[in-house]
């Protein structure tokens, strides 16, 4: 339509907005949509952040818990009808609250980089599975049972106490290698040795060793040390020995590997807790950004004035 009338040569210069204010328009409405993202995000960071909603997961993967525990008895169906309608439940909130996590965080990169997000986001989707026919109700429920898992992602302590374990594995790995040697070693002995005395627990290296890890665990140790001390006297040795080094020695090493590790877990959670309280800052929100501005007009009107005064004294 407006084609035809400037084919009829008639002015449309009133119905054209000049450029400038075509991009003034598009900057204040995108300016007003990201204030608005801004904001939804923000809000949905301090609920994410807040300890009550925190308490609140933690409450509802504790009641999952329960709830998977009770499905294992034999419940009437009074019972079984209002477990079924809590577990859908739980599901959806925890769809909820991962969606929310999501939408509070930077970015899908900012989210995915760290690992517990990956496995909350896992247990999450695993619950998501659909329960049709008695194959997929057996495992949608062994599935379910990780739920409770991420009452580990959820307490810091507990994550804390996991990530050491696990960056605590290659040193425990060094020690559990050399903790091998010493079961063939002695297992090999043992083998030669006993053989003779009990076929069954000394025949060959493999039952051997199966025996020296009974010794290690202390189960009945001493009667498979006596029965062999009625040929060998001095057989408490080899005993005592093998104990000495896998029940003390290879044991407080496992431990000092965790705890060296452990420790500096803490001390490098301490320096980024103690950076993220440096680092963040509360933003101004609008309300805040108006009154600012409203006092600089102020002082500026202020300003102007005194050096008008100024100049009709001189």
């Amino acid at each position: 339509m407006l084609k035809s009338h400037y084919d009829k040569g008639l002015d449309l210069s009133p119905f054209v907005l000049p450029e400038n204010k075509i991009s003034a328009i598009l900057s204040i409405y995108f300016h007003d949509q990201f204030n608005t993202m801004s904001t939804i995000k923000l809000y949905l960071q301090r609920i994410d952040e807040s300890n009550l909603f925190q308490g609140l997961v933690i409450a509802v993967i504790v009641i999952s818990a329960l709830s998977v525990g009770a499905q294992t008895y034999e419940l009437p169906n009074w019972l079984s009808k209002p477990l079924a309608s809590l577990d859908y439940f739980i599901t959806l909130f925890f769809a909820t609250e991962i969606s929310l996590r999501f939408m509070a965080s930077k970015g899908p990169k900012a989210f995915f980089s760290k690992g517990w997000n990956i496995f909350d986001t896992l247990i999450v989707l695993a619950s998501l599975i659909p329960i049709t026919g008695s194959q997929a109700v057996f495992i949608a429920r062994l599935l379910r049972i990780f739920r409770v898992l991420r009452l580990v992602s959820m307490l810091p302590d507990l994550r804390m106490l996991v990530n050491s374990l696990l960056r605590a594995l290659p040193r425990m790995g060094y020690i559990a290698l050399l903790m091998f040697v010493i079961f063939y070693i002695y297992g090999a002995v043992g083998a030669i040795l006993f053989g003779k005395i009990n076929d069954f627990l000394w025949g060959d290296v493999s039952h051997a060793m199966l025996t020296l890890f009974r010794v290690a665990t202390f189960e009945d140790w001493t009667d498979v040390m006596y029965e062999t001390m009625t040929v060998y006297p001095l057989s408490w040795i080899y005993y005592f020995t093998f104990i000495f080094l896998t029940a003390f020695i290879f044991l407080n090493m496992m431990v000092g590997a965790v705890l060296e590790v452990m420790t500096s877990e803490v001390e490098a959670q301490r320096k980024e807790n103690l950076n993220a309280k440096e680092q963040k800052q509360e933003p101004a929100t609008v309300a805040q950004v108006d009154a600012l501005k409203a006092q600089i007009d102020r002082l500026e009107a202020l300003l102007e004035k005194q050096i008008e005064q100024n100049r009709a004294s001189k």
